[in-house]
């Protein structure tokens, strides 16, 4: 903790911290929604602390309140966070031997590409962790702020939050995409998201987009 306080600087901090709280922000909606389908308070709080994924937080609510099973449920969750399995590779290197089970659970999109933006090795693993407990620690406060608030919001959409995650990692992502190589592949990813998008649940467009990494493998 002390190394990544030391090299933790004001601009890092400041674009961990906008994250950090527009994750908070859909946080408080995720209760919101979750107590507006009459599950109990505690039902978003739980999931949050164990399960921490926004998508299959969202799905398990959504599916289980439509009246599809909890295993059903549970499943499609498992299957949206698969993409966590390459996620990890990636960033293997900065999750280290002991805290590997805790960075592990930490684990979300907007910390990988924090991370995988970083060029020094030692700013990879900062902006992993701080970026990681950041949104951890937003994201819980704010879904125990809704799950009390009830439906005080209840479509994020009418907020235009839904947008905020993509406008945020496409920023993060931009400077990879200068690699021309790198640029079609994203391209590619983003033509099957966008195809599948209609015809299956949220989550798993992003998933069947790494099939954009078999341009990479194409040119190689």
């Amino acid at each position: 903790m002390r190394t990544i306080y030391r090299t933790l600087d004001r601009r890092l901090m400041r674009d961990v911290a906008l994250v950090a709280l527009a994750d908070g922000v859909v946080g408080v909606s995720y209760g919101a929604i979750s107590t507006g389908s009459g599950f109990g308070p505690w039902l978003p709080v739980v999931l949050s602390l164990v399960v921490f994924a926004g998508a299959a937080q969202f799905l398990f609510v959504g599916l289980v309140a439509a009246g599809g099973s909890p295993f059903a449920a549970a499943v499609a969750g498992l299957l949206i966070n698969s993409r966590h399995l390459p996620f990890g590779m990636a960033v293997a290197d900065v999750l280290g031997g002991r805290g590997r089970v805790l960075g592990s659970h930490l684990m979300t999109d907007e910390n990988v590409a924090f991370a995988m933006a970083q060029e020094d090795a030692g700013r990879r693993r900062t902006a992993y962790w701080a970026c990681g407990i950041g949104i951890f620690v937003c994201w819980n406060v704010g879904a125990l702020a809704g799950a009390f608030a009830g439906t005080v919001i209840g479509d994020t959409d009418a907020f235009g939050l839904d947008a905020a995650f993509p406008a945020v990692l496409l920023a993060l992502v931009l400077p990879s995409l200068e690699d021309r190589s790198t640029r079609h592949a994203a391209l590619a990813g983003a033509a099957v998201a966008l195809v599948v998008t209609p015809f299956l649940p949220a989550g798993l467009p992003v998933l069947l987009a790494l099939a954009g990494l078999l341009v990479l493998v194409g040119r190689r």
